[in-house]
């Protein structure tokens, strides 16, 4: 199938869903992002998204690690403060 028509495809779905035209490289973002934020470990996100690193995977997401990070601290403060059950 030609890269051309798989996209064609797309802007066809999305034109009759009402949405807006959108690239592969958006849904793959949109992917990327979810999946970290649902508990995809980096290392395998890169591995998926066939990145060289998962350094290069969190520094293309960093702006969703950080939000990451701060309900990371909340939960070591949790349960370092013993109010987190195991």
């Amino acid at each position: 199938m030609s890269p051309d028509s798989v996209l064609h495809m797309l802007q066809r779905v999305l034109k009759r869903a009402g949405l807006e035209r959108i690239r592969f490289h958006d849904l793959r973002h949109t992917f990327s992002v979810l999946a970290l934020q649902n508990g995809v470990d980096v290392k395998t996100l890169s591995a998926m998204l066939g990145h060289y690193s998962a350094g290069f995977t969190l520094d293309t997401y960093a702006h969703v690690t950080t939000s990451m990070q701060k309900q990371a601290a909340n939960a070591v403060g949790s349960f370092l403060s013993g109010t987190l059950q195991p």
